[in-house]
């Protein structure tokens, strides 16, 4: 590797004396990406994008999954970074930043071998100021696992889909858009856990990440807890523009799961409002996209599907519909996070945006006890 300073070491915005080529830990899971969510109000379809820089393994890496009635059509490819940092393109996906915090272009190219791929030309466009996220770390005994720092933002989508001989148009009135941009240390697959993988396994694990659009704020609740139920990242926060961000207190979430599954189907999430009072945050599940199934997150199959970070060698693009009608299709995606697309109420309010959850092994306050626990045939 070239030892000469790069492009961006001519501008003042360097954290420590290294190269912008170089991020400050060795660390290989050191990671740099963002994940996009277009959703239309009917729950018709959900748009999920996503890049990602992994600078200490020389890999940049990018996917789109379009979930379109039972069929799930994933565009993944991954490169060698190269020193142009600012160049958000790998294969056929690429994403350009026009206006810092405010406007973006999402595109994912046609394949002129498969004119019923997946094709597309999006502006995403701020409706409400991008607002952080808690500093997330995570610990796998003494060792610290993950260490990240995000920002979530909500907006409007317009521009057009095209996927098997269908033309979607995207309109700002119809189509909700939310993302998510972190940056730190996070596991990518490729490493020898230790004894860490044999003997410290995480007995339960219950997530809630869900950003929601309303014509008149945004409103942010993140819930991570243990296996008993103990909180280890809390966020429920409200912001409008103009406006300091206001704290809504500690989220309590009841979840209505499909029988016989951890599937949600419904959902309230308590909060408190600035004066005390009581509110009520419910989704509404439309349509939903496990991110284990063509995102590549984890539990994805390493021998028969892509994972973030991984090297698959220069110019790697791979195209795949997935038919999601049968779970049992899809095994592994019933341990890992899924993104649902909702239609959510706040104080006489409608508006969309995401109810991502997991909750793998025990969780006492669901009621789980074990990794084979799911909701009783009988309504909740």
């Amino acid at each position: 590797m070239s030892d000469r300073p790069i492009a961006l070491d001519e501008y003042p915005i360097h954290q420590v004396p290294l190269s912008l080529r170089h991020v400050a830990t060795g660390d290989r899971n050191a990671y740099d990406r963002c994940i996009f969510h277009v959703l239309d109000h009917s729950g018709r379809a959900l748009l999920i994008a996503g890049l990602g820089v992994y600078p200490n393994t020389g890999v940049i890496d990018a996917y789109a999954t379009l979930r379109l009635g039972d069929r799930l059509h994933a565009v993944r490819a991954s490169d060698a970074l190269t020193d142009d940092r600012m160049a958000l393109t790998v294969g056929p996906l690429s994403i350009t930043v026009e206006e810092p915090l405010a406007r973006l272009r999402l595109t994912c190219a046609a394949d002129p071998g498969d004119p019923d791929g997946l094709a597309y030309d999006l502006t995403w466009t701020a409706a409400f100021p991008a607002t952080w996220e808690p500093h997330h770390t995570q610990y796998r005994g003494d060792r610290l696992t993950l260490q990240a720092r995000r920002f979530v933002q909500a907006g409007t989508c317009t521009g057009r889909i095209r996927v098997a001989g269908e033309e979607i148009a995207v309109t700002a009135g119809e189509w909700t858009g939310t993302r998510d941009r972190s940056w730190g240390v996070r596991p990518i697959p490729g490493e020898d856990p230790g004894r860490a993988g044999e003997e410290l396994r995480t007995e339960g694990f219950h997530w809630i990440w869900c950003p929601v659009r309303f014509d008149d704020r945004f409103v942010m609740v993140i819930v991570q807890e243990d296996a008993d139920g103990y909180r280890t990242l809390n966020e429920a926060r409200q912001v409008r523009p103009d406006r300091p961000d206001v704290q809504l207190g500690w989220p309590h979430t009841d979840i209505t799961y499909r029988p016989g599954t951890r599937h949600p189907e419904r959902a309230v999430v308590h909060l408190t409002g600035p004066a005390r009072e009581p509110l009520d945050l419910t989704a509404e599940v439309l349509t939903s996209s496990p991110l284990a199934v063509g995102a590549g997150y984890p539990p994805a199959d390493p021998d028969d599907d892509w994972q973030h970070g991984t090297w698959r060698g220069r110019g790697w693009t791979d195209r795949r519909v997935y038919d999601l009608k049968d779970p049992a299709a899809h095994p592994r995606a019933a341990y890992g996070v899924t993104d649902h697309a909702a239609r959510f109420t706040l104080d006489g309010r409608t508006g969309y945006g995401i109810f991502e959850h997991g909750s793998f092994g025990r969780h006492d306050p669901s009621g789980f006890a074990d990794h084979a626990a799911v909701a009783p045939e009988t309504d909740r």
